[in-house]
């Protein structure tokens, strides 16, 4: 078996490519194949000259030069030169020379332009180049045919006059050319993906996945002082139920204020951010959720009962809900100019500080846009808004009724505008101003009437908010008549509740950042917030909580918010050992904020609580991260209610 050295194997690998694109010694460009590559350009292997003797066998006297082989039939292509020929001139061979001399003939007889000629004269030094480097690679490949000759074939007694020798490449050589090019070929195929282009679908090289799972633990501890003669009427079960009847002897639905509670808690959520092109994008995720809760995906572990969850416990099965699905449009220049339109359920699209006004988990629905603009260096302007629904009334509302009543369909509004920038090398600050309008969630009086029943509507029932925590002033939806049949005002009062307050929020956030100390990075954050459609007088003469004196006197509400707070640490985990830890302190009056929307953690969840908030954070890894947090709240306004929680949790990223 013929074996070939190791340093010309590498030039056999171009004999082989090029004994198998050509025929009768002349080599026809073909496309390349993902087995067997071409060479650069086409090759023309020239004939060779008699292989030597061994050097073993210098000192031996020299042997006649054999006859010079004839011409291979016609149809017979010769694979190797015949030996004693003299090598011709690759085809294609360039000669930078003659091209310029060309061209410059061509300028002086205007054919060409000065600048035109100077382009090709220019082209032509690049195609000398190659030239060049093609007579290299001829030069190699023949004295690869030399070697492999001189190793292939023995030296033969000189040939009588009549008698041809035809040397040739021992097929079980070329087996192992082309298997051994194959072989590292198709590693290179694997390697980089081409061998089989149509495998993996393109489309799912355009989806992302990622998702969170966490775990936690959560007690409430309820410190002794708490008011519990029944001042906390739970209207979140009492709107979300029958109505509720105030001359029965059943009290109302209380909220917990002093038992305290130990639970544990998961959330898992997993969704898809997809690649659409042309600037579209969309996306979605599903979250886990004791309930349908816009402000929480929490699922309390082993919870039984409660609003909304009727059942459960004793190893339950857990309900997944469709928290966002949006599609989005954005265009841009780069970071700092750029314009996005989403319409479905997406992620806040306003700059927060704080939790406030916005509980993190919450999920818009609608229309939004969000712009930036470079205003100067190191100034970027913006500008967010949208349009979302809150609120549409039942096709059929309500069902008990041939006769039907009017939509009270409800809104949010909202715009925001501001400014970030960097005064020094280490400082970033970001602005922002917002003003949020909602319409119909106040309550309204209904039209006077006698309700027979608990399920005789008020024309106004769909003013009373379906979801709720605490802390907003309530009043009385049903405008209900004394007569006869309700013993003038002593029995079948059926009572819905609503908002006694309109909401139309002005919200200024603030956060600079000081860099100095990197990787570490210091933030101070604020936020003030103040219900522009207070009115406190007019709430005085409805409402039937938040009262002075043990909830029989006079409203105490307010509306007004704000927060500080001060972080310290990694702003981004990227490696065991990062941390964060942060303080803060918030005031968050009664009617300032919509307390559907707000924290649902600090003193409970809900408005009309104050107090201070520590947490600090650590990763375990990349992906991986432990978290504790201690509130301290009391209520602002109203009788006495103090709530401490505790959070410790476990969370992981992908």
């Amino acid at each position: 078996m013929l074996r070939a050295s190791p340093q010309s194997r590498s030039k056999l690998r171009h004999i082989w490519a090029a004994m198998s694109l050509g025929s009768c010694g002349l080599l026809r460009a073909e496309p390349p194949s993902k087995l067997e590559p071409a060479l650069p350009l086409p090759l023309l292997l020239a004939e060779a000259a008699p292989a030597p003797a061994p050097v073993a066998a210098a000192a031996a006297p020299s042997p006649a030069p054999a006859a010079a082989a004839p011409p291979p039939p016609p149809g017979e292509p010769s694979l190797l030169p015949v030996p004693g020929a003299v090598a011709p001139r690759p085809a294609a061979s360039l000669s930078e020379n003659v091209t310029i001399n060309l061209i410059n003939r061509l300028v002086q007889r205007g054919a060409l332009t000065q600048q035109d000629a100077a382009d090709l004269i220019k082209l032509a030094e690049q195609d000398a180049q190659m030239a060049r480097a093609q007579q290299q690679v001829l030069a190699e490949t023949q004295a690869a045919v030399q070697m492999q000759q001189a190793a292939a074939v023995a030296p033969v007694p000189p040939a009588a006059e009549d008698e041809y020798r035809v040397t040739y490449v021992p097929e079980t050589v070329k087996d192992q050319i082309r298997d051994q090019l194959k072989d590292e070929v198709l590693a290179q195929a694997k390697r980089e993906n081409w061998a089989a282009p149509n495998e993996i679908p393109e489309w799912t090289r355009r989806i992302k996945i990622f998702g969170d799972i966490r775990s936690q633990y959560q007690g409430f501890t309820f410190p002794t002082g708490n008011d519990v003669s029944g001042v906390f009427p739970n209207f979140v079960a009492i709107n979300s139920g029958a109505p509720f009847d105030t001359t029965g002897a059943v009290l109302a639905p209380q909220l917990n204020v002093n038992q305290n509670r130990n639970r544990m808690l998961m959330r898992a959520r997993i969704g898809f951010d997809i690649d659409l092109e042309d600037g579209f994008t969309a996306g979605f995720r599903m979250a886990s959720g004791q309930t349908n809760s816009p402000v929480s995906t929490n699922q309390a572990v082993g919870a039984v009962g409660g609003s909304g969850s009727p059942t459960g416990g004793n190893f339950s099965k857990y309900n997944l809900w469709l928290d966002r699905a949006f599609i989005k449009y954005q265009h841009s220049t780069d970071a700092n100019n750029s314009f996005s339109f989403l319409v479905g359920r997406f992620d806040n699209p306003f700059f927060n500080v704080s939790e406030l006004q916005w509980d993190e988990d919450v999920g818009f629905d609608g229309v939004a846009f969000k712009g930036r603009y470079e205003v100067s260096t190191g100034m970027t302007a913006f500008l967010n808004g949208g349009l979302f629904p809150i609120f549409n009334t039942d096709l059929n509302f309500p069902d008990n009724s041939a006769a039907k009543i009017s939509s009270t369909d409800k809104y949010l509004y909202a715009a925001q505008v501001g400014f970030e920038f960097k005064p020094t090398k280490n400082i970033e600050a970001k602005f922002g101003a917002a003003y949020y309008y909602f319409q119909n969630v106040s309550g309204k009086l209904s039209n006077p009437y006698v309700p027979l029943n608990a399920t005789d509507a008020g024309s106004t029932d769909n003013r009373r908010p379906l979801f709720a925590q605490k802390g907003n002033t309530y009043m009385p939806l049903r405008n209900i008549t004394p007569t006869a049949l309700n013993g003038f005002g002593t029995t079948n009062q059926f009572q819905y509740y609503g908002l006694a307050s309109s909401f139309q929020n002005l919200a200024l956030n603030g956060r600079i950042d000081f860099n100095n100390y990197e990787p570490l990075q210091v933030s101070l954050v604020g936020e003030y917030v103040k219900n522009l459609a207070f009115n406190k007088a007019a709430i005085n003469s409805v409402a039937v909580n938040n009262r002075s004196g043990g909830g029989l006197g006079a409203f105490d509400g307010s509306d007004t918010a704000w927060y500080l707070g001060v972080t310290a640490g990694k702003p981004i985990f990227e490696k065991r050992g990062d941390w964060t830890t942060s303080l803060s302190y918030r005031y968050l009056g009664s009617d300032a904020v919509m307390d559907a929307f707000t924290d649902s953690n600090f003193g409970g969840g809900g408005t009309n609580m104050k107090g201070y908030t520590l947490s600090a954070a650590m990763a375990l890894s990349r992906s991986a991260r432990v978290g504790v947090s201690w509130m301290s709240a009391s209520q602002a306004a109203g009788p006495t209610l103090n709530a401490d929680v505790f959070m410790f949790d476990l969370s992981v990223r992908f």
